[in-house]
């Protein structure tokens, strides 16, 4: 297994070795190559002779489909090991007695295979002797998880068909024994928190940076970690590991390299929820990734940027702090003992996708994703969130496409439902002030041409009858910025419960992890004192659109609460 300082030292320029610079605070608008240009003619949307228009989004359908088909002949050439393995297991000509049920295919329903056809089925395999064992891997899973730690810098990487939330919880779990102190923002993605509940470990919330123009939380600085440590050695205590979110669902990278600095100067580990963050260290435009800036554990949804199926991620380690075995135990504790074969392979074939030409691979999305803020920023009341908004966070992913409404007087959720219901455009993330877009491998010119022009007709068809511009209320206050924790999350987790009426709630015990989906941050843990900024705070979103997960009532008539 190849650490990261071995790896960088030997490895050549066509081996990735641009992957280990530390640049974290890279300006990603500030310095265009030649080949992102800043302008640019070609996402004008203008209205044009339905033929012309024909004829352009032929050639450009017809373009993507000749890069997709140079894709798939390379990669047959030199296919993944796990691809390889799952091709060859499945066209074996047996007499099969063992799970699923479906038989390769044979008894698959009709309904299913009308949709997505037979072939997945006939690939739909169990732990079969040549298609190795997920906890104990020492053929084709193994040789794809190493070629997997090769390409992100890692000394290890292990496959999960459990979602970045297994990753997040094994590694939490495989660094914070009951009792020990985990510090981690409050904003923190719901999976930290279920992990504390697995764990027992105590959480030392940050509170992090927020900005109220777009009402989101930006990051958490080096001074805010190093607060917290020095807060815990005054009460003679120290963190079992500290937990940081980069990027954040809107992009936004914090200074992992200082923070893993401090951290470790401390002997403390640093893990790394880089589930919107597979993609980042590819490209001379983006941030570096967590790898990269020293983290000790930093676990990625292999399928939100990069292009494995849905729920399978990756858990990369580097380093001597944690144990590793820690993490195998947990893994094995925490995933399926019948994983999906094919969520496995997706995630071997997303690796060698990147493989074959890393340094070039985002060079389409990088240049979609430039123009189209470029023409963005050109329409009167449309706001585009970059490093001039956010003067502590200067990184942030280029593919993330966050627009705000403010100046026209609409919320994230007027504006999406216009979108959506007028334009057939639909979008990542929903919220109050804005609405975030994804910009991947994936994505066409016709439809960014799609979402420009989408965008410029609402624009003017709300500025005529928005002329005050009023400004979108965002109550001016983090959701939560004022909490008081009465009982650790595994504590009221297991405690007795009751139902009480919303209006008798403040003050008790919240019982109930709350919390408004999208974007999937608590507002309310489990053993936090309920105050009246987050019952505002919820009730504004919910009545703004908003769906809230996680609590028995969805309509917040009724919480559950911890017995006194």
């Amino acid at each position: 297994m190849l650490s990261v300082s071995a790896f960088s030292a030997s490895s050549s320029s066509s081996d990735l070795s641009f992957h280990f610079r530390n640049n974290w605070n890279f300006r990603t608008f500030g310095r265009p190559s030649s080949s992102l240009p800043q302008e640019s003619s070609n996402l004008v949307a203008e209205k044009k002779e339905d033929k012309t228009r024909g004829r352009v989004s032929a050639r450009s359908v017809t373009k993507d489909k000749i890069l997709i088909s140079n894709s798939q002949i390379s990669e047959q050439h030199n296919p993944p090991p796990l691809v390889a393995a799952l091709k060859a297991s499945a066209e074996q000509n047996v007499a099969s007695f063992h799970f699923p049920g479906h038989n390769r295919g044979r008894a698959a329903p009709n309904s299913i295979t009308e949709l997505i056809g037979l072939k997945p089925f006939l690939h739909d395999l169990p732990e079969l002797p040549e298609l190795d064992n997920l906890f104990s891997p020492e053929g084709p899973i193994l040789d794809a998880q190493q070629q997997a730690a090769k390409l992100f810098g890692s000394l290890e990487t292990w496959f999960l068909v459990g979602g970045t939330t297994c990753g997040i919880q094994a590694a939490i779990m495989a660094t914070c024994s009951p009792g020990e102190i985990l510090v981690l923002p409050r904003n923190s993605h719901i999976s930290a928190v279920s992990a504390l509940i697995l764990s027992g470990a105590v959480p030392k919330y940050i509170i992090p940076e927020y900005n109220f123009d777009w009402d989101i939380a930006v990051g958490v600085t080096p001074s805010q970690v190093e607060t917290a440590i020095k807060e815990l050695e005054k009460r003679g205590q120290k963190a079992a590991a500290v937990f940081i979110t980069s990027p954040t669902y809107h992009g936004i990278c914090s200074n992992l390299s200082e923070i893993t600095q401090l951290c470790h100067s401390h002997g403390i580990p640093v893990i790394v929820d880089e589930a919107h963050g597979a993609h980042l260290g590819f490209h001379p435009h983006m941030p570096t990734s967590a790898m990269q800036q020293g983290a000790d554990i930093a676990v990625q949804s292999t399928h939100k940027v990069l292009c494995s199926l849905t729920q399978s991620s990756m858990l990369h380690m580097s380093g001597k702090i944690v144990d590793r075995e820690k993490i195998c135990r947990c893994l094995q504790t925490l995933q399926s003992t019948s994983p999906s074969y094919l969520l496995l392979a997706s995630l071997d074939a997303a690796r060698a996708q990147i493989s074959e030409n890393p340094e070039t691979i985002f060079e389409k999305a990088l240049q979609l994703a430039i123009e189209a803020k470029n023409m963005l920023r050109k329409i009167s009341g449309i706001s585009v969130l970059d490093g001039s908004s956010l003067p502590k966070f200067h990184a942030i992913d280029p593919l993330r496409l966050t627009i705000g409404f403010q100046q026209l007087g609409l919320s994230g959720y007027e504006a999406d439902e216009i979108l959506c219901k007028d334009h057939d455009i639909i979008c990542e993330l929903v919220e109050t002030q804005s609405i975030t877009f994804i910009i991947s491998l994936g994505t066409c010119r016709e439809h960014v041409q799609k979402l420009v022009s989408g965008i410029k007709h609402l624009a003017a068809s709300s500025a005529p009858t928005r002329a005050a511009k009023r400004r979108v209320d965002s109550d001016n206050c983090a959701p939560f910025a004022d909490i008081k924790t009465s009982l650790i999350p595994r504590d009221a987790f297991f405690s007795g419960k009751r139902k009480v009426r919303i209006e008798n709630s403040l003050g008790e015990v919240c019982g109930e992890l709350i919390c408004p989906y999208p974007p999937g941050i608590p507002v309310l843990i489990p053993g936090e004192i309920i105050t009246k900024k987050a019952l505002d705070y919820l009730l504004h979103v919910r009545s703004k659109g908003a769906v809230i997960s996680g609590a028995s009532d969805s309509q917040l008539s009724s919480i559950v609460v911890c017995n006194k």
